[in-house]
């Protein structure tokens, strides 16, 4: 798997703390720099063919057919690329045309990652999105009409002033539309973006989590009863429609990260690149690190693999535990699943152990409870 951090946008979204920058001043450079990176790290990758090549950002949408082009072929002459390989492009729909759509399918750009967020226009204002809803529909009309079946949207719920109507209606636009994936994430609060600030100036209300809860569950119920199959707390996906690229992040596989501030994964350590443009191809030109990476222990393996284990519809297995990290861990997990081994949040299938719907809504305080402790004690001290 390969990943490209594309990292610029026309203007900034309120609720987005991602790493990148609406001025285009250092474009050509940062795109030369990724080139380049690819160049540099193809000796890392004894992991096969690539099975997917995701672009990501940022809004990778904006890059011209020369830049894009440009990067696929360095991927292409550096790394074997599988016949059937997953590329995903994340696109905004204010960037959505025919004749883009014309070029990205002459690339092989095969799954298209649509940032709708909302069907409402009071809701996309308030997020500022650069987009309208009715630029959102046509924008999928549009990459149908062009050929490309493999669509998947984003969609926020949690947003203050988006009823449950309001909900149900963005729900029911979504499936009309025919796409075969969907993900959808609760809004949330991130420290240093403008959305924070307009919470703490009072300009909007605070998210409500009771409202995000009651969102999650509607949301669930009605796309499953719509075919789509929730194998991710945020993913749904008609059969053949999941994200092979996620599901590999997901389960453990191995990934090169490219760009600034792109994260990189071998199995055994993880690194990161700077997430800074101009410090990210100053150090590439000048044959400087830049990137930081570390080993991961055997306890902070167990704690990803629990934490992303138990987002998705396979779950985790105490064999695999046990194969993986030892018994002391299957232990640690045994021990301490007992704190919420009830109908209502978790259930066994086939030996693996997953959450249940109402199980998600807590799922990140059931995972903090299987972590493996001492590790975080152990920095602490």
């Amino acid at each position: 798997m390969i990943y490209l951090h594309i990292p610029f946008c026309k203007q900034a979204c309120h609720y987005c703390d991602f790493h990148f920058s609406t001025s285009m001043g250092f474009r050509s450079a940062v795109l030369e720099a990724m080139n380049r990176e690819i160049e540099q790290r193809k000796e890392e990758w004894n992991s096969g063919s690539m099975q997917t090549i995701y672009f990501g950002g940022g809004t990778p949408s904006l890059l011209s057919k020369e830049e894009l082009t440009e990067l696929l072929q360095t991927i292409r002459t550096n790394f074997i690329i599988d016949k059937n390989a997953e590329i995903t492009l994340e696109a905004n729909p204010d960037d959505i045309t025919p004749e883009k759509l014309s070029e990205w399918k002459a690339f092989g750009i095969n799954r298209l990652s649509i940032g709708i967020q909302s069907f409402r226009d009071e809701d996309l204002k308030l997020l500022n999105r650069a987009h309208q809803a009715e630029e959102a529909l046509q924008s999928i009309r549009n990459a149908q009409e062009a050929g490309i079946t493999n669509i998947t949207i984003d969609l926020i719920y949690g947003i203050p002033g988006l009823e449950i109507s309001d909900w149900i209606a963005n729900l029911d636009l979504a499936i009309e539309t025919d796409v075969p994936h969907i993900s959808a994430y609760c809004l949330t609060v991130e420290p240093g973006t403008a959305l924070e600030s307009m919470v703490k100036k009072g300009k909007i209300s605070p998210m409500n989590e009771d409202q995000g809860s009651e969102h999650f569950l509607i949301l669930r119920d009605k796309l499953i009863a719509a075919g789509f199959e929730h194998y991710e707390i945020s993913n749904f996906g008609k059969p053949g429609f999941h994200s092979r690229h996620n599901s590999a992040y997901w389960r453990g596989k191995p990934y090169i990260g490219i760009g600034p501030s792109a994260h990189s994964y071998s199995g055994n350590t993880r690194r990161w690149n700077v997430s800074n443009n101009k410090k990210y191809f100053d150090a590439i030109n000048t044959g400087e690190p830049f990137w930081e990476s570390e080993e991961l222990s055997d306890a902070t393996r167990y704690n990803e693999y629990i934490l992303t284990g138990l987002r998705t519809s396979y779950g985790v297995s105490e064999e695999e535990i046990a194969t993986l990290f030892g018994e002391q861990f299957r232990k640690h997990f045994r021990d301490n699943l007992f704190l919420w081994d009830l109908p209502e949040n978790i259930q066994e299938e086939n030996g693996r152990i997953v959450l249940t719907a109402e199980g998600r809504l807590v799922a990140d305080r059931i995972i903090s409870d299987l972590f493996w402790v001492d590790r975080w004690i152990s920095n602490i001290s």
